[in-house]
């Protein structure tokens, strides 16, 4: 296993963990109480620790097996809280998680090691100015936006912190990657994409957006990664890879809506 590999799946253990330590924490206190619980903030340190760790993955593998490994998160948050919050999981959900995983190491064969190179021409332009848009139309929409349209912002801010990651690997090394433009792309559309998604859970069902969320991080990046950035798959895979993303994004669907999600949110 690479370590592109190992860092986004440790990304995605990082992600689900950290939510359902975060969900435990609510039941032990509310408010500001919450905030300072060990257990709320070792949720917050494992989310940073998944996000860091999802930058290294997308320095050698292409977009759409990381955002699809990412969005497998899911898996991990439905199974601990089945653990840890004692929330009883449906027979689809069981289904899903098998099915998740098995795509999800489908897609991991498919992809292989394919380290990031140089965006073409224009490209830093276009994303630093797209994530300027989204910034403006979530500040716009923070007050008065429905929880569609939240959750979209949200799923577009997660898809563009990733293209830019992408994107800001290709000719660097190492701490580079903090010194050119694209490291701002990647904290705009991330401080965007989140505050949009933590609105959408305010003013709407949970299993809505999460599922929309889903599909649009691995989608969208997934796609620009393969029309711009150069990422393909590995020679004879492309059926199975697609059947695998298609496989993947149904069976995180079907877990946005579950039992152990809804309690972690």
């Amino acid at each position: 296993m690479t370590l592109g590999l190992l860092a986004a799946v440790a990304a995605a253990v990082g992600y689900g963990s950290g939510s359902v330590l975060q969900a435990a924490a609510t039941r032990h206190g509310s408010g500001l109480r919450v905030l300072l619980q060990p257990l709320y903030l070792t949720g917050l340190a494992l989310d940073l620790i998944g996000w860091l760790l999802s930058l290294v993955a997308l320095r050698s593998l292409p977009l759409f097996a990381v955002q699809s490994l990412l969005a497998g998160s899911l898996v991990v948050t439905v199974v601990l809280a089945r653990v840890v919050l004692g929330v009883r999981l449906r027979t689809a959900d069981r289904v899903a998680v098998v099915a998740v995983v098995v795509a999800l190491t489908v897609l991991a064969l498919a992809a292989g090691e394919q380290p990031a190179t140089a965006p073409p021409g224009g490209f830093t332009g276009i994303v630093l100015g797209a994530a300027v848009v989204l910034a403006v139309g979530v500040a716009v929409a923070h007050r008065a936006g429905g929880a569609v349209l939240l959750a979209t912002l949200g799923g577009l801010g997660y898809s563009g912190a990733a293209l830019a990651a992408r994107g800001a690997h290709g000719g660097t090394t190492g701490w580079q990657l903090l010194l050119q433009p694209l490291a701002l792309a990647i904290a705009l559309f991330g401080v965007a994409g989140a505050l949009a998604f933590v609105r959408s859970l305010e003013t709407g069902a949970v299993g809505p957006a999460m599922a929309l969320v889903s599909v649009i991080e691995v989608v969208v990046p997934g796609a620009v990664g393969l029309l711009v950035l150069g990422d393909g798959v590995r020679s004879g895979w492309v059926a199975p890879a697609a059947a695998a993303v298609v496989v993947a994004l149904v069976g995180c669907v079907v877990l946005a809506g579950s039992p152990g999600q809804r309690a972690t949110a």
